[in-house]
């Protein structure tokens, strides 16, 4: 082990007194199109990545080594009414790494699908992406505990993944097929999981019902937090400072998170509102300003504002980071922001790029053992695009099916001129 700090030390110039900082990606600009055509481009994770320059004795080290790294994060936190704030010095091992990599990976894979799946017209309605905004949903995901639960906007195809649908699951849901989460009739917005209470077509309204569900913590006392999620174009509205408020008057477990991707549909936030600070804008809540692009950042501040919810009452936090499509697959993304911002993230800022080459320049995941990751999500995501494809729909009768909760039969109240019996099914498994 002596032996291997110093081979570490000695490659990447450091003493146990400087710790590591990530490091800036160095992607390639050679990738200038956004809208690739064929599936393998469409899922590439970013931009190409360039190998980093690690001896191989190092790199066969790093296939047995499960040590936990602390690094530095790279850009500090802003606070608004807060003494202090979340570690900036964060832990990461072999095991995490790994996890985190997976997931941001098969997020951004399943939204190619998804974008893919709805060129195809096999996907009907809205279609809103989560690429570029991978970091967010998986850094909260490894904060949350089994007790706490989320609720969010319309871009939840990644956090319904996260919280246990499957691959086939989501795309199954947008083409609306039978091995949907919600057996095709929730679509592209309404998909659920364990703890997760899903997105809503009504932009903002997910806060309130957020709200509700920390009351509802607060009542059986089980320990738990609610995230609510909601965006910059969502962030003007009335009733999410009626929340605050009243989120505030009862000390409610809640986290409000403001992912704020700089554009509102198809306004920038400069432009929206005069104060662009989001996490100053709870009045006397307590705010911190997150890096979204970086996944331990992301983490660090959700395990802060768990304990500060938990003993002290609710937190705004604002996630800073960007969308590299269009607000739904509706919109080309092109005509209120130059192409050349979002390929300046992409080679600068990409949240899986970056951590890639974290994990590789502090010696925690091998090159293979990264491309081994990249080949499972490829095939998990291949799979389910072929039977998502395939599958069944639901009988015509199913449009009015589950419509009540709990064993309810019998005809369907208030329809008039048809003889409709409600039909309940099991749950999804996917």
């Amino acid at each position: 082990m002596y032996r291997a700090r110093r081979l570490i030390r000695r490659l990447f110039h450091f003493t146990p007194a400087q710790l590591p900082r990530p490091l800036a990606p160095n992607g390639s600009s050679d990738n200038k199109k956004c809208d690739e055509v064929d599936y393998d481009k469409q899922m590439a994770v970013g931009l190409p990545v360039p190998k980093l320059d690690v001896p191989d004795e190092c790199e066969s080290m790093s296939e047995s080594m499960d040590e936990v790294r602390v690094l530095r994060l790279q850009k500090d936190f802003h606070l608004h009414r807060l003494e202090c704030g979340p570690e900036m010095l964060v832990r990461l091992g072999k095991e995490d790494a790994k996890v985190y990599y997976r997931q941001m990976v098969a997020i951004r894979r399943l939204e190619a699908a998804a974008s893919l799946l709805y060129k195809e017209r096999l996907v009907r309605g809205f279609c809103h992406l989560y690429t570029g905004q991978e970091a967010c949903a998986v850094g909260i995901k490894a904060a949350m505990r089994p007790e706490d639960t989320l609720i969010a906007g319309y871009r939840v195809h990644g956090w319904a993944y996260l919280m246990g649908v499957s691959a086939l699951g989501v795309l199954a849901e947008l083409t609306g097929r039978l091995s949907g989460c919600a057996k095709g009739k929730g679509g592209s917005m309404h998909m659920y999981g364990q703890g997760f209470y899903g997105g809503t077509g009504i932009v903002g309204d997910q806060v309130p019902l957020g709200a509700g569900i920390a009351l509802a913590k607060k009542y059986s006392n089980n320990g738990g937090v609610c995230f609510a999620l909601y965006g910059d174009g969502a962030a003007n509205q009335g009733q999410i400072f009626e929340c605050f408020n009243m989120a505030c008057l009862w000390k409610l477990p809640i986290v409000f998170v403001c992912e704020n991707n700089n554009y509102g549909m198809g306004t920038s936030a400069e432009r929206a509102a005069c104060n662009i600070k989001y996490y100053t804008r709870g009045d006397v809540l307590p705010g911190i300003w997150v890096n979204g692009q970086d996944i331990l950042a992301v983490r660090s501040a959700a395990e802060f504002a768990i304990d500060h919810a938990q003993k002290r009452g609710p937190l705004l936090l604002e996630l800073s980071t960007h969308r590299y499509y269009g607000h739904s697959m509706s919109d080309p993304g092109t005509g209120y922001r130059p192409r050349e911002e979002i390929q300046n993230v992409r080679i600068k800022y990409d949240p899986i790029n970056s951590f890639r080459l974290l994990c590789q320049g502090n010696v925690i995941l091998s090159q293979n053992e990264l491309k081994q990751i990249d080949d499972e999500v490829r095939h998990e995501v291949n799979e389910a695009i072929g039977r998502a494809k395939k599958d069944e729909e639901l009988p015509i009768n199913h449009l009015w099916s589950d419509v009540y909760a709990g064993h309810v039969e019998g005809n369907m109240r208030d329809v008039h001129g048809y003889n409709l019996k409600h039909v309940r099914t099991k749950a999804s498994n996917a």
